[in-house]
C-alpha cells in the first residue's frame, strides 16, 4: 500500500516565531499559521473560515524564521503531519495534537515589493537553498498573449 504524507499550505503568522535549542543545540522554532477559505454563507454572502495550524521548523530554517518573520506575514509551508503524544500533567490523561513538521518555508512578500525568501530545512534536498527570490506581482503591461501557449 502506497503512502503519502505531505502538506502545502499558505497562510498568515498569528504570532512572532518562537525559537528554542535542544541540549543537542539543534535550533527548532513553533510558527502559529492561520489559514483562509472563503465559504459561502447561507444568504449568498461570503464569509472567511479560518483554520489554525501548529507548525515546527527546524535548523537554519527555524534561525531565519525568528530572526526575519514577525506575526501577520504570510508564508509558504511545505511538510509533513505528525501527530504528538503526552500526559497531561494536571489530569494524567493521554493528550494528542496534530501539526506540521515544515521541510520548505518560504518567506512571501510582504506587500510593499520587498522579495520572498526560501528556506530550506536540507539543502541536499534539491532545493536552490534560497536563491529563488520572488517580488511583486508584475502588471499586466508586462505579458503579451500568444496564440500558441508553450506548455
Amino acid at each position: 500500500m502506497a503512502n503519502l504524507n505531505k502538506v502545502m499550505l499558505i497562510g498568515n503568522l498569528t504570532r512572532d516565531p518562537e525559537l528554542r535549542h535542544t541540549p543537542k543545540g539543534s535550533a527548532v522554532a513553533d510558527l502559529g499559521l492561520a489559514v483562509n477559505r472563503k465559504v459561502q454563507d447561507g444568504n449568498g454572502g461570503w464569509k472567511d473560515e479560518t483554520t489554525f495550524v501548529d507548525v515546527t521548523v527546524w535548523g537554519s530554517s527555524a534561525e531565519n524564521a525568528q530572526k526575519y518573520l514577525t506575526k501577520g506575514r504570510g508564508v509558504f509551508i511545505e511538510g509533513r503531519l505528525q501527530m504528538d503524544v503526552w500526559d497531561d500533567k494536571a489530569t494524567g490523561q493521554k493528550r494528542s495534537k496534530l501539526k506540521v513538521v515544515a521541510d520548505n518555508l518560504q518567506f512571501l512578500p510582504d506587500g510593499k515589493g520587498g522579495p520572498a525568501r526560501q528556506f530550506p530545512e536540507n539543502p541536499s534536498s534539491g532545493h536552490d537553498g534560497g536563491s529563488r527570490q520572488g517580488g511583486s506581482a508584475a502588471s499586466a503591461d508586462d505579458y503579451q498573449e500568444e496564440d500558441d501557449i508553450p506548455f
